[in-house]
């Protein structure tokens, strides 16, 4: 029987590295390839442009020369920011808080980079997601959390239709970080003691502002603090400063603790509140992606995460229309903010998401 072909998507850490071995073990026909996306002046660069191996690339290509191998690179910065960059300052701009590394595996790892997999002959891609994947009796492949729930990635994964998620894999999904660190030590991977990525790749020092400002034309003007009345309580600095949930750099004294509570871009204001007042109980979402079924045909009981750092909480969930959904928690939760991504659960299961409205 012929061997089932691999491309592994290597980023130079532990756990593309583990996901290599662990393929070439079970006997697949495996290769790395790792996405550039920056000059060495840290400038995007043009897709398919000669460029000389970065550092993460030369350090996927060792650890694929250690396991004997094949490792290509792919330049991929315009599509990048095209699909993943610019879309994040477009939302900001829009008083949004949104999630780019759901943009990035929807658009680039598992699309683009799948794609390059498929057109060099391989027949799935695999990457370092702490995830699964079952398929279900129906025929149905399922998004699953990952056996290590405190790195459980499913949340970044929503976007994913069964047609991609039939063609991809992850080899950690069953395995802690630890047992992670242990098997690259045990099999003398340069990377096995690299710490991990913990910032958004593009902003590595986590400022958001001066990475909009210098990457941007956009306009981000100094406007009203209001209360939820609509009373004016100062001046804020743009509205890219701020997200909800806020409540240290206001840079306003108000005599007791007060948070933003909503972002208006076409009124350029921020509004503010008490800790109390950032509860709801309910929300709406479109762009959705149901991955366990292909729609709700009545209300459905579930549980919903409204960030990646979000306890996953029991709620209502109605589709009420083509692509949105109601989403009526049990208990109200904070901050609930417009951008960000909602991923529903049955137990271990992604059912689906969409981008909170």
């Amino acid at each position: 029987m012929k061997k089932e072909k691999i491309l592994v998507a290597m980023s130079g850490g532990v756990d593309s590295a583990v996901a290599a071995l662990l393929l070439k073990q079970q006997g697949f026909e495996t290769a790395g390839i790792t996405m550039q996306l920056w000059s060495s002046a840290h400038t995007v660069i043009d897709d398919d442009a000669p460029t000389s191996l970065d550092e993460n690339c030369l350090d996927a290509k060792k650890v694929a020369d250690s396991l004997g191998i094949a490792h290509y690179s792919v330049a991929l910065g315009d599509t990048f920011r095209k699909s993943v960059i610019d879309r994040f300052i477009s939302e900001y701009g829009q008083a949004k808080t949104p999630n780019p590394c759901v943009f990035c595996n929807k658009y680039i790892k598992f699309g683009v980079l799948l794609d390059k997999a498929h057109s060099l002959g391989f027949d799935r891609l695999a990457t370092g997601h702490y995830v699964r994947i079952e398929k279900s009796n129906d025929g149905k492949f399922l998004l699953k959390k990952a056996t290590d729930k405190n790195k459980d990635q499913s949340y970044f994964l929503w976007s994913l239709s069964n047609e991609v998620l039939s063609s991809v894999t992850f080899p950690l999904g069953e395995l802690t970080k630890d047992e992670i660190r242990k098997i690259a030590a045990e099999n003398s991977l340069a990377c096995a003691h690299r710490s991990d990525s913990q910032d958004i790749c593009f902003i590595p020092n986590g400022d958001y502002v001066s990475f909009i400002q210098n990457n941007s034309t956009l306009d981000s003007p100094c406007g009203n603090f209001i209360d939820l009345d609509g009373n004016i309580l100062g001046e804020h600095q743009g509205l890219i400063r701020y997200t909800v949930g806020q409540r240290k750099g206001l840079g306003i004294a108000l005599g007791r603790p007060m948070f933003v509570a909503e972002k208006n871009a076409e009124r350029n204001t921020v509004t503010l509140c008490e800790d109390a007042q950032l509860y709801k109980d309910t929300l709406t979402a479109n762009s959705i992606n149901l991955i366990a079924c292909d729609r709700f045909d009545a209300p459905v009981r579930l549980e919903a995460k409204i960030r990646y750092r979000h306890t996953a909480s029991p709620a209502t969930v109605e589709q009420i229309s083509e692509d949105r959904l109601l989403v009526k928690f049990d208990t109200p939760q904070r901050a609930i903010a417009k951008g960000q991504s909602l991923v529903l659960y049955d137990g271990d299961t992604v059912v689906g998401g969409g981008i909170i409205e």
